[in-house]
């Protein structure tokens, strides 16, 4: 089978060389296409291929339909937004992600951005420290409960809200659960978003929620900026001169006004670690190399 990393954010060497020693291993033939500029490129290079392993590129109908023997796609992260799952699902391909390869990367920058935003984004002046505050979680998977159990050796009092995770789960890491998102905005004065972007949970985070949060309040955002009301959230910033707002992930409106109250970064920065690239490129290769010869469909995503 030949099998395409398409990468326009490309993999770190050492992963790339990973995945083709899987892949080639098992019988595969590997092709790369890395830091392309034009979707064309992306369409010319999936045209005789049967499986794909992605970051944050795009796989659209128009790809699909490029791609006559494409057999499955694996999209190396947990978020697999930036695949069109209808169209894949029309033509029988398998999508797949690799859940929890990236989780302890992505939780380390939601922690490092609160100390960040405590700290005044470490410009002179007195911050605060997050031991003694509550930290609320917001969907307590994989990423979610690595920030808790961060959250918890700093020394905060950690609360979460997830209506799929048994609140077993959470009472054995020692976690407080709350019955509504409500009582989690209502109590944090940091909150970590984890929630997916779907049709549900496009824009439900806004004013209602933000406001209420307790005096100096700070969201941090590393899971998908379609979640946010952005209207919503200036307004909250606007009444509120103490709320802050950190993301992994710039808006598409402008912030800047809100000063130090106000910090994204440049692009997306949760996965990019050595080790998460590494962790999620060769789960990929693996999952494909198995899907090939046992069927193995464990992480498929469009069932």
């Amino acid at each position: 089978m030949k099998i395409l990393l398409a990468t326009e954010k490309p993999f770190a060497a050492e992963a790339v060389s990973g995945i083709k020693k899987i892949l080639e291993g098992a019988g595969h033939e590997v092709a790369l296409l890395e830091k392309y500029s034009d979707v064309a490129q992306l369409l010319a290079a999936v045209a005789d291929v049967e499986a794909m392993i992605i970051r944050s590129d795009k796989v659209t109908a128009e790809v699909v339909a490029a791609a006559p023997k494409l057999k499955i796609v694996v999209r190396a992260g947990a978020g697999y937004d930036n695949v069109d799952l209808a169209a894949c699902t029309r033509r029988g391909i398998v999508v797949m992600n690799t859940p929890g390869q990236n989780s302890n990367a992505v939780a380390e920058l939601a922690l490092g951005l609160m100390i960040f935003m405590a700290r005044g984004q470490f410009t002179p002046g007195t911050g605060s420290e997050l031991k003694g505050k509550t930290l609320g979680i917001h969907a307590y998977g994989n990423v979610g409960r690595l920030v808790a159990l961060l959250g918890k050796g700093f020394g905060m009092h950690v609360v979460a809200f997830d209506p799929f995770v048994s609140p077993a789960a959470m009472d054995v890491d020692g976690v407080e659960r709350v019955k509504t998102i409500e009582a989690l905005y209502s109590r944090s004065n940091y909150l970590s978003l984890h929630i997916p972007a779907t049709t549900e949970t496009k824009g439900s985070i806004g004013y209602d929620l933000l406001a209420s949060m307790p005096n100096g309040g700070t969201l941090v955002n590393t899971a998908r900026k379609e979640v946010i009301d952005e209207q919503g959230l200036a307004k909250a910033l606007e009444e509120r001169a103490d709320l802050k707002y950190a993301t992994d992930i710039a808006p598409d409106a402008s912030f800047e006004q809100f000063g130090k109250r106000f910090f994204a970064t440049s692009k997306k920065m949760g996965a990019e670690t050595a080790e998460a690239n590494i962790n999620a490129g060769l789960a990929a290769a693996h999952q494909i190399a198995d899907f090939f010869a046992t069927g193995n469909t464990k992480f498929q995503v469009n069932k």
